[in-house]
């Protein structure tokens, strides 16, 4: 059983991934009074309730009770959730976390918007549009006036591309086709195998499909496709053009939905693929932006994702600009 309360709270502050789950609870002032963490959030997986109890493991761990009898820790709960795809979805996750007591208030974003509001510039209003690419890719925006830009962003049948997970199945397509004729070559054919242990890349899709190699390696793929770019194989340099070229066109849609692409706007940009800043990828949406949306200043964050949680729940309470300078500061 976890203590009750570390002090008055203003926002308890979720960011929760595919991962991991993060939380925070804020002080009025911007402090961070406790944080805590636990596993990955996957409602799609494990069904809703299932879920949201994750984000009470974090709240334990934490040093919080997340069954309190002495009511709300937190004004409010402000939970910027992966998975929370579609509005539907956030409204049935901000009920059921709206049922477990733990704010007088709940607001659940997808968690893209946590990323943009961490890369917003202090002091400036909620404008500007954010790109992720991690484990997958989305992108959403958002105006002082409550407007929004988003995308399903649930995979192929939205039309999305790329993303950690989406190149790692790029690469191996490519390398199985180059290695048994169907395909040109590419260095991926070897590069790939070798990385696993294995000498072949029929072999590697064998053990991939056996589960002799575990399905979350197939992470590593990703990086291997940078390094093989970088060296300048044309199949894998395709690849990591494509993935720019596919970020940009998120981009300059959300920008022209919330009529920025003429005005100058925050894109922000996150996740591990961006976050990398492999130079083959962040020099040509550099020069993509440039092109198609000249006027915006582009950023990349790599603060914790927890912080635009944090960030949108004192937005949301009309706090000080000096709590959130604090808060800020907290995770600088």
């Amino acid at each position: 059983m976890g203590v009750t309360r570390p002090g008055p709270a203003a926002v308890l502050a979720v960011d929760a991934g595919n991962s991991k789950t993060d939380v925070a609870l804020v002080g009025p002032d911007g402090s961070v009074l406790c944080s805590g963490q636990a596993g990955g959030f996957q409602p799609f997986r494990t069904g809703v309730a299932e879920a949201v109890d994750v984000l009470a493991e974090a709240l334990a761990d934490a040093g919080l009770d997340p069954r309190s009898p002495d009511g709300p820790c937190a004004e409010h709960v402000s939970a910027c959730l992966a998975n929370a795809d579609f509005p539907v979805e956030e409204r049935v996750l901000a009920a059921e976390i709206r049922g477990r007591n733990w704010g007088r208030s709940t607001a659940v974003h997808n968690d893209t918007f946590a990323l943009l509001r961490a890369g917003l510039p202090a002091g400036s209003e909620p404008r500007g549009v954010a790109v992720v690419c991690g484990a997958g890719i989305n992108c959403v925006g958002m105006t002082p006036d409550g407007r929004t830009a988003r995308f399903p962003a649930v995979g192929r049948i939205s039309g999305d591309w790329g993303g950690g997970g989406g190149l790692a199945e790029e690469a191996l397509w490519w390398a199985a086709r180059a290695e048994d004729g169907r395909g040109e070559p590419t260095e991926l054919a070897r590069a790939l195998p070798a990385h696993f242990g294995e000498d072949s890349v029929y072999a590697l899709v064998e053990s991939l499909h056996l589960g002799r190699i575990p399905a979350e390696r197939r992470h590593e793929v990703a990086p291997l496709l940078f390094a093989v770019a970088a060296a300048g194989d044309p199949v894998a340099v395709s690849l990591v053009h494509r993935q720019a070229d596919e970020v940009v066109a998120m981009a300059v849609v959300a920008l022209t939905r919330l009529e920025l692409l003429g005005r100058e706007a925050p894109v922000v940009l996150g996740g591990s693929v961006l976050a990398a800043r492999h130079p083959q990828l962040a020099d040509r949406i550099a020069a993509g932006l440039a092109e198609r949306a000249p006027y915006a200043r582009v950023s990349v964050v790599t603060a914790p994702p927890v912080l635009g949680a944090g960030l949108l729940g004192l937005d949301a309470l009309g706090t000080p600009e000096a709590a959130h300078g604090k808060l800020r500061a907290h995770f600088g």
